[in-house]
């Protein structure tokens, strides 16, 4: 019998009979592998336990502890998924599937309806009947002709197919369901126990808003029942941290695509966060030497073509406008080009230095549909920007002193779990950046010997600099466990030599300054998408839209009362809220935690004679008395200390990590 050769990943080599299955490979290699088997990989296609191998090459083994073999158990899922609704569903029409680290989705068309999320279960059971029955899933392999008059009465499978470009095609088969693809399912259905359908969504065919909208199915499968329960814990958090939700049930922002989508409205809560936001940072930078301005958000196309934006950032720009007199004005997608032509509209003396200009500038971002999200994919946006100035000799006390702010920001906003990145070119494909090895080689030993001299922790990430210079990022990690970049400083040789920025130095000859970018909190829509998901939407009260809730127990005899309560605070400063409703008190106090409002007071017979309040803090059950006066002091000091325990002990540890 002819042999074939297999070169496991310990670069071991084993000879086997051609035919034989991962199953048997497994089985003399030990039982206890062949019991966790489920799939091999030959010469990088993955093939089924019992699938014949025929030639030699590189072969691996995946048991239930790997990913891949979790990814075999999610495809079987979508397989019982399609079957299951193929029985309920004899009309359906079948999309494309995926399973991937997330779980795994079928899409799906009906002419009678589609789909909706209260037919899970229904269909959650019909998959449950299949599993128990563990019928095999048949394997072969079909004339793509054959396969074609299949499909014929379904124009996306039939797409599908027509796209394959091989003359047969593998397929499974379970009962009347037929389903292909270059994939490896469960030899049993034993494994498949633990899974759940989690929702449905539209999702355009093949991703294109032109074709037609088929209902997308959503589910997750695990090998184990424990690890099923914590990834829909894991799911429930996310869904109640997720900012789009947040938005809608607090009244903070929508969407509406009918108007545009991408580009969000602010509601009266939303716009009161972002002015507070906006007015703290103005107020800080301001405190740092910033000067602020206003720049216009469109500009000749030719200074973008000036400052390199056109040549290397075009497919992100919206299409220039033509103003039909050979002007073209475009929407910018970056602010520093405007706040250059502030820097040069006055002649600038080294003993200016550093200039600091700041700005929360619009920008706009052409952005595809597909890619837009809430308030963190957006195609306009209002950056917290800032640019210096400075001479190469102050670079290293104004990187430590950006820093020094950045950090205070962090703090005020209890924002503690992040890094530093500081992000280089990539050395082997240096055509994408910047034609200058000397600026690129200075610029990055300068971040490197800055970020040494304070003494931080950071780690380096080539390939991660923009095209015209290096930069250090500040990576925090979201409260649904990603990843994002909050804050950058940027040093950049490049625009001060496009468009010849010059300063008068102490020997009276010109000389050229250092530009430095830096962004501190990044855009107001992506940074309040992040604080709406680290809070759980429960600003602290410094943010809260509504901090203060004021509840009648009796409108005729104690409203006068509350009215008067909500005159001294908002004469201090505080956004305080009446609630005079012909409503059960009950119903108004659950409705205020609901809404998160940091302190709802209730006022009767009692608190009028006293001249107290009944406060409840958000998310306690019980209520305390406490004297009006003493009330509003202690909500004046939780404003003025940015809702933290202690500002001291964190500017002191602040001045300790820098040191």
């Amino acid at each position: 019998m002819a042999q074939i050769s297999l070169t496991f990943p310990d670069n071991s080599v084993r000879e086997f009979d051609a035919g034989v299955s991962t199953l048997a490979v497994a089985k003399s290699i030990a039982s206890s592998l062949a019991k966790k088997a489920v799939a091999g990989e030959l010469n990088g296609t993955m093939v089924d336990i019992e699938q014949p191998l025929n030639q030699d090459g590189n072969f691996k083994i995946f048991t239930t502890d790997d990913v891949e073999g979790l990814q075999v158990l999610r495809n079987t899922a979508a397989f019982v998924l399609g079957a299951a609704i193929k029985k309920l569903h004899a009309d359906v029409h079948f999309g494309e599937h995926q399973a991937n680290d997330d779980g795994f989705y079928l899409d799906t068309d009906r002419a009678a309806g589609q789909i909706a999320i209260s037919e899970l279960p229904e269909i959650k059971k019909a998959m449950q009947k299949i599993i128990s029955a563990n019928q095999p899933i048949e394997r072969q392999l079909v004339d793509k002709t054959e396969l074609l008059e299949t499909f014929k009465d379904d124009p996306y499978q039939e797409s599908l197919v027509k796209a394959i470009d091989s003359v047969q095609i593998a397929v499974y088969q379970l009962g009347d369901y037929i389903s292909f693809g270059d994939r490896a399912l469960l030899k049993s259905m034993a494994p498949l126990k633990h899974f759940e359908l989690l929702s449905v969504a539209g999702a355009y065919w093949q991703g294109k808003s032109s074709n037609p909208m088929l209902q997308r199915i959503y589910g997750t499968a695990f090998f184990k029942a424990a690890d099923l329960e914590a990834d829909l814990k894991r799911r429930a958090e996310i869904k109640e941290r997720d900012h789009r939700t947040i938005g809608r049930d607090l009244d903070i922002f929508f969407v509406d695509p009918e108007v545009g989508a991408g580009l969000p409205y602010w509601m009266p809560n939303g716009a009161t966060v972002r002015r507070i936001i906006e007015r703290y940072i103005i107020d800080k930078e301001v405190a740092n030497g910033y000067q602020h301005v206003y720049t216009p958000v469109l500009a000749n196309l030719n200074l973008y073509k000036t400052s390199g934006h056109w040549a290397h950032y075009r497919e992100d720009m919206f299409p220039p406008m033509d103003m039909g007199d050979g002007e073209f004005l475009e929407l910018r997608p970056m602010n520093c080009p405007s706040h250059i032509q502030i820097y040069n509209h006055h002649n600038r003396s080294y003993r200016e230095l550093p200039v600091r200009i700041a700005e929360l500038g619009m920008m706009h971002r052409y952005e595809k549909s597909g890619a837009l999200s809430g308030l963190q994919r957006v195609r306009e946006m209002t950056l917290n920007d800032g640019h210096t100035f400075l001479a190469p000799n102050q670079i290293k006390d104004e990187f430590k002193s950006v820093l020094k702010m950045m950090m205070e920001v962090y703090d005020d906003f209890n924002i503690t779990d992040y890094t530093f990145r500081l992000s280089y070119r990539d050395p082997a494909n240096t055509e994408k950046y910047f034609d200058d090895d000397e600026m690129w080689n200075n610029a990055q030993s300068m971040l490197k010997s800055a970020m040494d001299d304070l003494g931080l922790d950071y780690y380096e990430a080539e390939g991660e600099a923009a095209f015209y210079g290096p930069k250090l990022d500040v990576q925090t990690k979201t409260a649904l466990g990603g990843e994002e970049t909050m804050s950058t400083i940027q040093l950049d040789f490049m625009m001060p030599e496009k468009f010849d920025l010059v300063y008068t130095g102490a020997d009276g000859q010109e000389h050229r300054p250092v530009m430095m970018h830096r962004g501190i909190v990044g855009t107001m829509e992506r940074f309040i998408a992040y604080l709406m998901e680290m809070y759980k939407g429960a600003f602290p009260t410094w943010l809260a839209p509504t901090q203060v809730e004021i509840i009648p127990v009796n409108l005729d005899l104690h409203s006068d009362y509350a009215k008067d309560i909500q005159k001294q605070m908002a004469s201090k400063g505080l956004r305080v809220k009446l609630d005079l409703r012909n409503e059960k008190m009950g119903y108004k106090i659950r409705e205020a935690q609901t809404q998160k409002i940091p302190y709802t007071l209730v006022v009767g017979d009692q608190e009028l004679a006293d001249q107290t309040v009944s406060v409840r803090r958000y998310g306690e059950k019980d209520a305390a008395d406490e004297p009006l006066k003493e009330f509003i002091e202690s909500t004046e000091a939780d404003v003025a200390n940015y809702s933290r325990v202690s500002s001291d002990a964190a500017n002191s540890s602040i001045e300790k990590k820098l040191n």
